[in-house]
């Protein structure tokens, strides 16, 4: 896969589980500051639509929205 498959295969990644949870990104990102992060909903909007986060960016989401689980 060429690095802009991989950017779109994390991108959908992350909007589906955020979807999957029913969450808009005002409450991903009040998830966020709860675990200590602070981000505002276009900053994290635009990190997901460039598909340029790293891990720890996607790591942090994931656990703020209570994801547990992901299938690839």
């Amino acid at each position: 896969m060429s690095d802009y498959e991989w950017r779109e295969y994390a991108k959908g990644i992350i909007k589906s589980e955020i979807a999957r949870k029913n969450l808009s990104l005002i409450e991903v990102a009040n998830k966020l500051d709860e675990l200590g992060i602070s981000d505002t909903p276009q900053n994290i909007s635009n990190k997901i639509n460039r598909g340029t986060f790293g891990a720890i960016v996607m790591l942090q989401i994931l656990k703020a929205i209570g994801c547990n689980e992901i299938r690839l």
